[in-house]
C-alpha cells in the first residue's frame, strides 16, 4: 500500500469481498488478482470468512460421526485464528501510511475502539450473509412463506450492509482529517498457544 488511502474506502472493499464471494462460491480458491499489502489482507480475511461460514455449516452436520465434526472444530480453530492475524494486518497497513492517528501524540483527538480492520471483517461477514440470505430468496423447493421471510432479512442485511459501510467511510474521512484516532487491538488469542492454553501444556507435561 503506497502513501495514497484514496482507494481505502468501502466501495472498493465491498467489491474486493464480492468479488471473493462470488468466485470461491463458483469453485475457485481465490479468484485472481492482483493487490498487494492492505488489499491482499482484505482478500484474504473475506477468503478466510468464507472458509469458516461453511465449516461452521459442517459442523452442524447430524450425519458425521465425532471424530469428523472435531476435525472441522480444528480447521474452524485454525482459519478463526488467521481471521483475527488478518483484522491485525490491516490495521498495521492502514497505520504504516497514517502514522498520525495511531500515535496519540494528542489526548484531545477522540479514539475509535472499533478499528477499521475489524469492520472490514464485519463487512466481509455481512456479506456473506447477504449472498446466502439472497441464495434463501431464490429457491423453488420451499414455500412462499419461507421466500418472503427470507425476503424481508435480506432486505434488513443490506440495510446493514450499507450502514456499516456508510461508517467506515466516515472513520476514514476522519482519520485522514485527524478528527480520530485508532490504536491497533491485539488479540492474543490463547487457546491455539501451546504455551498459553492450560488444557495443551499441562497434557504435554502428563505425556
Amino acid at each position: 500500500m503506497n502513501r495514497d488511502t484514496a482507494g481505502v474506502y468501502s466501495r472498493n472493499i465491498i467489491r474486493l469481498q464480492d468479488i471473493v464471494i462470488e468466485g470461491m462460491h463458483s469453485g475457485k480458491d481465490i479468484p485472481g488478482g492482483h493487490e498487494d499489502g492492505f488489499f491482499l489482507a482484505v482478500r484474504e480475511n473475506a477468503a478466510t470468512n468464507f472458509r469458516l461460514w461453511h465449516l461452521e455449516d459442517e459442523a452442524r452436520k447430524t450425519d458425521i460421526d465425532d471424530s469428523a465434526v472435531a476435525d472441522v472444530k480444528r480447521k474452524i480453530d485454525k482459519d478463526n485464528q488467521r481471521r483475527n492475524d488478518l483484522i491485525e494486518e490491516m490495521d498495521e497497513g492502514l497505520a504504516s501510511v497514517m502514522p498520525a492517528v495511531t500515535a496519540f501524540e494528542s489526548e484531545e483527538i477522540p479514539l475509535n475502539s472499533e478499528t477499521p480492520g475489524s469492520i472490514i471483517d464485519r463487512l466481509s461477514i455481512t456479506g456473506l450473509k447477504v449472498y446466502h440470505m439472497k441464495e434463501q430468496t431464490e429457491r423453488y423447493d420451499v414455500g412462499e412463506d419461507h421466500l418472503k421471510e427470507c425476503s424481508r432479512k435480506l432486505a434488513i442485511l443490506t440495510v446493514q450492509r450499507n450502514d456499516l459501510a456508510r461508517a467506515f467511510d466516515r472513520l476514514m474521512d476522519d482519520l485522514k482529517a485527524k478528527r480520530r484516532q485508532f490504536r491497533i487491538y491485539r488479540q492474543f488469542k490463547m487457546y491455539n498457544d501451546p504455551a498459553l492454553n492450560p488444557a495443551l501444556y499441562e497434557n504435554k507435561d502428563q505425556g
